[in-house]
């Protein structure tokens, strides 16, 4: 039984993570856009932003694991 809801949490994990990074993805491109010369200063947030994110993930599938079985 905790099997199929540790997997509904190991999906709901990466989920937002992968909508978070397109997110940051495409408002990084629209900013550059708008602004190139900030563009180094804008990849230093983008991949700090996406790092974070990525923890959150990471931090989400391992207590899937660690509660889920």
């Amino acid at each position: 039984m905790f099997g199929n809801i540790a997997t509904i949490g190991y999906a709901l994990a990466t989920a937002g993570p992968a909508l978070a990074i397109g997110l940051i993805g495409s408002k990084n491109q629209e900013a550059t856009a708008r602004q190139p010369e900030m563009r180094g200063y804008l990849r230093v947030n983008m991949i700090l932003a996406i790092a974070f994110a990525e923890a959150l993930g990471l931090i989400g599938f391992v207590a899937g694991l660690v509660y889920g079985g």
